[in-house]
């Protein structure tokens, strides 16, 4: 594995009396593609909102040398964490172009770099909607978008906020095969552009083809880590999720 990018040490998060996550350890490496499993209510997306900052919990966790102990949300964006989710969050009754325009607009004020692209953001956010294929609904309102395309369209808003890391929390959920491919491809492009990605994902065939390595959460504890073909071997793993 390449140097890690994301270190967590002894992550636990307690929702009154229940353990969500009890002393996680886990490391992504720069440009790793890792895929996050378990069963339902396993804190596999307790355990995101935790690197994106949304939920709080005990532990460390470092990302690309930075504490990221106490930062908001938006200050582990800047950093460079993108988090897609479940269930796509678009500004509604704005177009395609824009929902991409936003994240780009904000990620020129945090990279110096970039700033010497502000007024050339369409021409970036059209660029990333070819990639994603939706650039021919660059001017559709993103409320009228098919499931397939929301999911497009909120990996791209990732995409647009330049991330280092991106957090893909069931981005496949209730797709097609064809549809599911469609997104994994995306997703498995990511890798080129040295973006290292979690994938949170339940449909096993996907989990294989996309992983470098696979960690198990079960009951919010850690029970496997390592290549796809020995954690699937795991007799643990079969036992508590593959139900063998």
């Amino acid at each position: 594995m390449s140097e890690p990018i994301l270190v967590a040490r002894g992550v636990t998060k307690r929702f009154g009396g229940f353990v969500t996550l009890d002393g996680v350890d886990l490391s992504v490496g720069a440009g790793e593609r890792l895929g996050l499993i378990g069963p339902n209510g396993s804190g596999k997306s307790t355990f995101a909102n935790c690197i994106a900052g949304t939920t709080r919990g005990g532990g460390s966790i470092r990302f690309d040398g930075h504490d990221l102990g106490g930062l908001p949300p938006h200050r582990r964006i800047r950093l460079g964490i993108a988090r897609s989710f479940q269930i796509p969050r678009p500004f509604a009754s704005m177009s395609v172009l824009d929902n991409l325009r936003v994240p780009l607009l904000y990620a020129a004020r945090a990279h110096p770099l970039l700033q010497r692209s502000l007024g050339h953001e369409r021409e970036e956010a059209l660029a990333i909607l070819r990639q994603v294929g939706l650039e021919a609904k660059a001017d559709h309102v993103s409320r009228e978008l098919t499931q397939v395309d929301m999911r497009k369209l909120e990996l791209a808003r990732a995409i647009a906020s330049h991330p280092k890391l991106l957090v893909a929390d069931e981005a496949l959920a209730g797709l097609s095969p064809s549809e599911v491919d469609e997104i994994l491809a995306i997703l498995l492009e990511m890798k080129a552009r040295g973006v290292a990605v979690i994938l949170i994902e339940h449909i096993m065939r996907v989990v294989l083809r996309f992983s470098e390595r696979i960690a198990v959460l079960v009951a919010g504890r850690k029970i496997a880590d390592g290549p796809p073909e020995a954690v699937v071997r795991d007799p643990e793993v079969e036992k508590a999720y593959l139900g063998r």
